[in-house]
């Protein structure tokens, strides 16, 4: 099928193939268990697919959305055998997901009308929200793109340190303050400094904190208020990164900060450690804004630009 027609370099699927692991050894495990002694898919086969994928973390409403597509095809083909269960899943969802303009990105890339783009990142303690920022800076780095960091997360002299030790590592400068200044403060200073340096990409840090959103969001909109007097659009993006591995506290997480602050993109981490993948299809498809990025691995290059195609097709392998 033309879904299927490959796009990420040999090297950058085999690290999309492994770090799905997990997930696909727990799905089709399942599924195999489903499907035993059945030749087709019947109503018994479809209840079980169902189980499966919300306990997979795919999440209700997206479960709902494939087992209904699942329902007509067999209705209109009369007969599915259970042997093409495994092709047909990968075909609905990847038709699913392809319901949504996004998703198609094959690598790091920028507007070239913005400059710097500015990226806001948020996220609660402990998703791996500095770990992504470091990668996204060595990303943009190779693409020949001049990266400046802001420890605008002043709550926590550890979050300051741990994006210090990224900046060092990919070669990057970092703008940041004492435990306890102004988050604001930095931000400014950071975007003051990008200018006067030409910077192209800046990626700002920020406070994990969600237990009181009132507070976030004041915060958050401060900092956004005060980077608006150095860069007039600012920010481009408010990337939120979540941990996949906790899966549908992942959706909860999305929907508290969607309210809290303006989302305009996602990234879900720490897929290469757990079984919960298929909480990327379901956010993906509940929520109307783009999973731009996954994390797969530890190791530097291990973010990749998250493309529905390939992720389905090394999904369901």
């Amino acid at each position: 099928m033309s879904f299927f027609k490959k796009i990420f370099s040999k090297e950058k699927k085999e690290t999309l193939d492994k770090g799905l692991e997990k997930s696909k050894e727990s799905f089709f495990g399942k599924l195999s268990k489903a499907v035993a002694g059945k030749s087709k898919v019947d109503d018994d086969v479809l209840d079980n697919l169902e189980e499966i994928l919300v306990a997979s973390d795919v999440g209700v409403n997206t479960t709902l959305k494939i087992i209904t597509r699942i329902e007509e095809r067999v209705a209109k083909d009369k007969y599915v055998g259970t042997d093409e269960l495994n092709r047909i899943l990968r075909e609905e969802i990847a038709g699913l997901l392809s319901e949504t303009n996004v998703g198609n990105e094959t690598d790091f890339t920028i507007p070239a009308n913005k400059k710097p783009y500015v990226i806001m990142v948020v996220g609660v303690n402990g998703v791996g929200k500095t770990t992504t920022i470091g990668k996204l800076a060595s990303q943009f780095k190779k693409q020949g793109l001049k990266v400046v960091l802001g420890a605008a997360d002043t709550f926590r002299a550890a979050a300051i340190d741990q994006l210090q030790v990224w900046a060092d590592r990919t070669n990057v400068p970092i703008i940041r303050q004492e435990m306890g200044s102004d988050p604001a403060s930095v931000a400014f200073d950071t975007l003051t400094s990008a200018v006067t340096q030409n910077a192209d990409v800046v990626i700002i840090d920020t406070a994990g904190r969600l237990h009181n959103k009132v507070n976030l969001m004041n915060e958050l909109t401060k900092i956004k208020r005060v980077m608006q007097k150095v860069v007039a659009d600012a920010p481009h993006d408010v990337l939120l990164v979540l941990d996949g591995s906790t899966g549908q506290n992942a959706f909860e997480q999305a929907k508290q900060f969607t309210l809290a602050t303006e989302v305009t993109s996602l990234a879900v981490t720490k897929l290469d450690g757990t079984a919960k993948g298929g909480v990327v299809i379901g956010i993906s498809d509940q929520f109307k804004i783009p999973v731009k990025y996954i994390g797969v691995g530890e190791g530097i290059d291990d973010l990749q630009v998250f493309n529905k195609h390939e992720f389905v097709d090394s999904f369901f392998k």
